[in-house]
């Protein structure tokens, strides 16, 4: 099953987008659809399909603690101020 992952666009290559769980440890996020990425992260957010070793390869020696697939949203940073 391929996976839609998000990723940041830079001006000659992307990178992957990491999330952070609630217990503040590095985790990859996957959808598995296009749709599913613009419901969670918006419609310009850029993605790459990949398959689940072909991600799981990429993340092997960056500590991150492992894959979300469809999540049902993401928690925005605190800001100053909020109550």
């Amino acid at each position: 099953m391929p996976l839609f992952v998000p990723v940041h666009q830079g001006r000659f290559s992307s990178s992957l987008r990491l999330f952070r769980t609630a217990a503040g440890r590095r985790t990859a996020v996957a959808f598995s659809s296009p749709l599913r990425v613009a419901a969670v992260l918006g419609s310009e957010q850029a993605w790459v399909r990949l398959t689940e070793p072909a991600l799981r390869g990429m993340l092997r020696d960056l500590d991150v603690t492992g894959v979300v697939v469809d999540p049902a949203g993401v928690m925005a940073r605190a800001t100053a101020g909020a109550a």
